[in-house]
């Protein structure tokens, strides 16, 4: 499975640090498919043998190397050089120092910078998605998919640059006015995981930027290629509008760099995209220092076929749900409940176990489904409702009175609630998230942009008397 691949390669990864020098045995560097003929596109990435894993205006790095390889057959690509933590603590005050610029800049013109961005990425859109696909393992079309996905939000973006703010209310006492001022959080930190490690990005990077705030990334390790080749698209047009680097910096690295982001009380918000166990751990570290977070973690999500349900609609939604990049996307679907018999293909496709069994209720990252009989709307509902992630939900039905208890108080308990479509492939115009332990948070969409920002109430006084509010007098 992908999954056992993914796990060689983290394994390989972590296991091929080199300290000191660059300098690597020259038969070693010539198995790296980046020097093989047919993979020279990687070049039109700015990509070479060895990487320099930080960027803070200026590339460099003082940490371990590692070589990232391919999951399918474990082929070395490239070797990136990692950021230590003196890179790290450098590349914060360089981004803070660049938000003092960035800030000042009006939104629409901030919105005009990020438009470029996406025009870059269109233009690398399909070398960018065949490097997704080489080195995090899933199938072209949804490598190429993925970098759209960070092209659409940068044009979402664009247009959410004029209208972010608050609102003027009536203000009780006579000669004042009362404002909902939105201004830029500052720093934010961005951990993305290896599943998607351009689109993750993309969503926090391109709002957040609008918002006035500067960047500092942190990949997987095991993707670290991708986040150096997106950078560099990024730095490229930071630099033709002369703009500090700063302002989209990147630490390659690893669990010490995580550690040191959640800590620090100059990251004003930390998006950290993973597990539930290690979201915990980062919850916990923010929280000690009263910093902010917007966690996006596990989900087990279901598919609940009614009796009226189209089956053209349910069998190919079911499919891409449940074996869509290898079953490797938090919105995966995990379970299909039913409410008729049927017959279903193994290994990937269980059947027989309780709604309650306890692998049902685990998020495993692999195509593997489970089916269960239920016996009416409540039941299947309180089973929905009963694991501790609540990040994606469907059914298929064409009842409109069950449609909205779905959607109501008293149905689906998730982030994502759908209707006869699967549980997977979320638009970004939406906000993107879900409840309890998937973290709470919210990306992309809607009105995502606000956990970017920070809110102050204004009260003006433009008259010449001092009227209290309650009409509290003191004589």
């Amino acid at each position: 499975m992908w999954r056992a691949l993914r796990c060689v390669c983290v394994y390989r990864a972590s296991g091929s640090k080199l300290s000191g020098s660059w300098d690597g045995p020259a038969a070693f560097m010539s198995t790296l498919l980046i020097n093989q003929p047919q993979y020279s596109w990687l070049k039109e990435l700015g990509l070479r043998e060895e990487n320099e894993g930080v960027y803070n205006g200026s590339w460099g790095g003082r940490g371990e190397v590692i070589t990232t390889y391919c999951p399918a057959n474990n082929e070395p690509i490239a070797r990136v050089r990692q950021a230590s933590v003196a890179d790290y603590e450098e590349s914060v005050k360089k981004a803070r120092e660049a938000w003092r610029i960035w800030a000042e800049i009006p939104a629409p013109k901030r919105g005009e910078v990020v438009r470029q961005i996406g025009d870059a990425l269109r233009e690398k859109i399909q070398v960018l998605g065949s490097l997704v696909s080489l080195e995090m393992g899933k199938i072209l079309v949804e490598g190429v998919g993925e970098v759209q996905e960070y092209v659409d939000i940068c044009d979402y973006a664009v247009g959410l640059s004029r209208m972010i703010g608050g609102p003027i209310l009536p203000s009780e006492r006579p000669g004042h006015a009362l404002i909902e001022q939105w201004n830029p959080v500052g720093l934010v930190g961005i951990i993305t995981a290896f599943n998607f490690p351009v689109a993750v990005y993309g969503w926090n990077n391109a709002i957040a930027m609008i918002c006035g705030n500067v960047c500092l990334w942190k990949g997987a390790p095991t993707t670290s290629l991708i986040s150096v080749a997106v950078t560099k698209i990024i730095a490229k047009v930071l630099e033709d509008n002369k703009l500090p680097g700063a302002i989209c910096s990147l630490t390659c690295g690893g669990a010490d760099i995580g550690t040191a982001m959640a800590k620090d009380e100059q990251v004003n918000l930390l998006s950290f995209t993973g597990s539930t166990q290690v979201g915990k751990q980062v919850a916990l570290m923010v929280q000690e220092r009263f910093g902010r977070s917007l966690l996006e973690l596990g989900g087990n999500n279901a598919i609940i076929a009614f009796e009226d349900a189209d089956l053209s609609l349910v069998v190919p939604s079911a499919l891409f749900a449940a074996v869509g990049t290898a079953g490797q996307r938090c919105t995966t679907a995990r379970r299909l409940v039913m409410d008729r018999p049927g017959n279903y293909v193994e290994p990937t496709i269980v059947t027989g176990l309780a709604h309650d069994a306890a692998i049902a209720h685990t998020e495993t990252f692999a195509p593997i489904l489970y089916v269960f009989k239920f016996k009416n709307e409540d039941e299947v509902f309180a089973w929905n409702n009963e694991v501790k992630q609540g990040l994606s939900s469907s059914i298929f039905t064409k009842d409109l009175g069950r449609i909205f208890r779905w959607l109501g108080p008293k149905g689906s308990d998730c982030g994502i609630v759908n209707v006869n479509i699967p549980t997977s492939g979320a638009e970004i115009g939406g906000a993107f998230g879900g409840e309890k332990h998937t973290g709470g948070g919210r990306e992309s969409g809607s009105d995502a942009w606000k956990q970017y920002m920070r809110r102050s109430t204004c009260t003006i006084n433009y008259s010449k008397d001092l009227p209290l509010a309650q009409g509290i007098k003191f004589q």
